[in-house]
């Protein structure tokens, strides 16, 4: 048997746990919750004589668990779907020291969230947050109108955030910093490839990113839907494209070479989201849209507080992985690049 990694490990703890009771089956649950994110192989660390309770939500009795494990390997446990597919933390730093390009290379964020809509922080704190990361540039891609439990932005609230956002670029020109803020929105598609915001509003944003997030949880195909997203002329990027969450949903079903094979034709950026309970998405199916011809890659955070802007490496090694081109990512050009595309790509 092979050694098992933490994405295993995970799924034996939530084995275990369901054959426990009282505080015992709740510490396996929470090592369960945290071994995705671990920044360390466990089995790295038992080799170099480390002590497992280094790892987050470890105990002595949990350690001695993953141990015994780590020295007889069971067979590996098949994860739901709701589960299934995701990267560890561990995985992710793996595939980005054997390629530091990804990393070292200056990039951009193209989903940023801040107070605007849902995020904890005011667009010019989340903006230098990142700016403190090494990122050229955020897309300030606050929520729209018809997502209300995120307090999503009106056609007027919008132009204030825009006046915010020139402020801040203002700001940033003045100081000679070479940043720059995105004038951006994550915009609610619906089921016609309608959306939520009249396209004047749209008129003076630099990324329009839409997404679904109504009708999350249906079974049936769905490939009309994205379909006829795609061909929204206001949108650049579909964003968390198959919708996916870690242990809630698997995500809505397509044909997805043909979803992707509309997204290459009308040029339209599919995003991979790295937000660590989407990873949307997948390598799959990142695979699947670079065979497809997917001309054009957006990476977001999906960051809501300043700490999440962190997980954009998970993105970079999901295209590592999945063999995505690096002259197909966004990220990678500058700013006015973005914009250009943007514009032209529209017009």
């Amino acid at each position: 048997m092979d050694i098992p990694e933490n994405d295993v490990i995970g799924e034996l703890l939530r084995l275990a746990a369901a054959e426990e009771s009282g505080h015992r089956r709740l510490a396996l649950e929470r090592a369960a919750h945290e071994a995705p994110m671990w920044p360390e192989e466990a089995a790295a660390l038992a080799a170099a004589g480390r002590p497992l309770t280094e790892l987050r939500s470890v105990g002595p009795w949990v350690a001695e668990k993953i141990a015994s494990w780590l020295e007889d390997p069971p067979p590996a446990p098949e994860p739901d779907e709701n589960r299934r597919g995701y990267l560890t933390w561990a995985k992710v730093r793996r595939v980005l020291a054997d390629d530091p390009w990804w990393e070292a290379t200056p990039h951009a964020d193209l989903q940023v969230h801040s107070t605007a809509s849902d995020g904890a922080l005011a667009v010019d704190e989340m903006a230098e947050a990142a700016r403190t990361l090494g990122r050229t540039a955020i897309a300030s891609t606050d929520h729209s109108k018809s997502l209300k439990v995120a307090r999503g932005m009106d056609e007027e609230r919008l132009g204030e955030h825009v006046a915010r956002i020139d402020a801040v670029n203002a700001t940033y020109a003045e100081h000679g910093v070479d940043f720059r803020v995105l004038r951006s929105i994550e915009m609610d598609l619906f089921d016609q490839g309608d959306a939520d915001m009249e396209p004047d509003a749209l008129a003076g944003l630099d990324l329009v990113l839409g997404a679904f997030h109504s009708k999350l949880r249906v079974r049936e195909d769905v490939t009309e839907r994205y379909l006829a997203a795609l061909r929204n002329p206001t949108i650049d990027v579909l964003a968390h494209p198959t919708t996916r969450m870690y242990g809630r949903r698997a995500g809505l079903t397509a044909d997805w070479p043909r979803v992707f094979d509309e997204a290459a034709r009308l040029g339209v950026a599919i995003e991979l989201d790295a937000t660590p309970r989407r990873q949307d998405l997948n390598v799959e199916r990142a695979r699947v849209a670079v065979a497809a011809g997917v001309r054009w890659f957006s990476m977001g955070s999906d960051a809501h507080a300043a700490e999440e802007l962190g997980a954009l490496p998970i993105a970079m090694a999901t295209a590592s992985l999945a063999g995505v081109p690096r002259d197909r990512i966004l990220n990678y050009r500058s700013p006015d690049e973005i914009m250009v595309w943007a514009a032209e790509r529209r017009g």
